[in-house]
């Protein structure tokens, strides 16, 4: 896990989630965090891969009891930074893919919002979702988010004129999915294979969602934007984000499961 550790010491996370184009996940994120939140105000929420705390700490100062865990320790030194201490939180170094130190049925609510990211193979996937779940009470819900393969293709292999370099190295398929490794960092994923991985955990799918839709598509519109005009892009996004055929195309997906009773 070095390489994400060295990458995630030296990415600037917080600009990233605080420009407009940024924005628009986290307000989308947040919404539905809310909305599930209102059936249980007294929600146990861990978030695993926290890393600066834009989720756990924003959680946390709104008076929920919070546990963070991530596995850069830089990262979580940024998030104790902007605690308080009047904070419900606790906060812990960690690796998705073992929460041994949690009990089974612990959280109400499980945000996995960033380590299937960087999961290369089905093996690793199914663990983190097993986990997750794991640790999440009966009824309770999981939000698992997902960098999506066809936007990726778009944006990075034609948009930033990457196709060859990529091609050369042997990462995208002959039907166009993109292959990854540690050193690529990322990894991409269609709703197809989304669906036959929470064919193997014990929960029922309730919203997949676009979390930020087209928005990276236009990144310096996005950013140029005056404050109005941001604002409607986010209604408009908020509008269709949840339309299936939105999802497929967007650079991130949100994924609310609900652990079976």
């Amino acid at each position: 896990m070095d390489y994400l550790k060295n990458y995630y010491e030296n990415y600037d996370e917080e600009h990233r989630l605080t420009s407009n184009h940024g924005k628009v996940e986290y307000i989308t994120t947040m919404k539905y965090i809310h909305e599930y939140l209102k059936e249980k105000s007294d929600s146990k929420i861990i978030e695993i891969g926290a890393a600066t705390g834009r989720y756990s700490v924003t959680l946390a100062k709104e008076g929920y009891d919070v546990t963070a865990v991530d596995l850069v320790s830089s990262n979580l030194d940024k998030l104790r930074a902007k605690l308080d201490g009047t904070e419900k939180i606790e906060v812990y170094e960690g690796n998705a893919l073992d929460l041994s130190r949690f009990n089974d049925e612990t959280f109400d609510l499980t945000l996995l919002l960033g380590p299937m990211y960087h999961f290369y193979n089905d093996t690793d996937r199914q663990k983190a979702l097993s986990e997750a779940v794991r640790i999440t009470k009966k009824g309770g819900h999981i939000f698992v988010a997902y960098i999506m393969n066809e936007t990726t293709i778009i944006d990075c292999l034609f948009n930033m004129g990457r196709l060859d370099e990529i091609r050369d190295k042997g990462l995208v398929t002959e039907d166009w999915h993109c292959l990854s490794n540690p050193e690529e960092l990322f990894s991409m994923i269609r709703t197809e294979e989304i669906a036959a991985l929470n064919a193997t955990a014990d929960v029922t799918r309730e919203k997949l969602i676009a979390s930020d839709g087209t928005t990276n598509f236009f990144r310096p519109m996005i950013d140029g934007l005056s404050d109005e005009h941001f604002n409607a892009w986010v209604d408009f996004h908020l509008h269709i984000c949840e339309r299936q055929d939105i999802v497929g195309m967007s650079h991130h997906s949100l994924d609310i499961l609900k652990k079976n009773d």
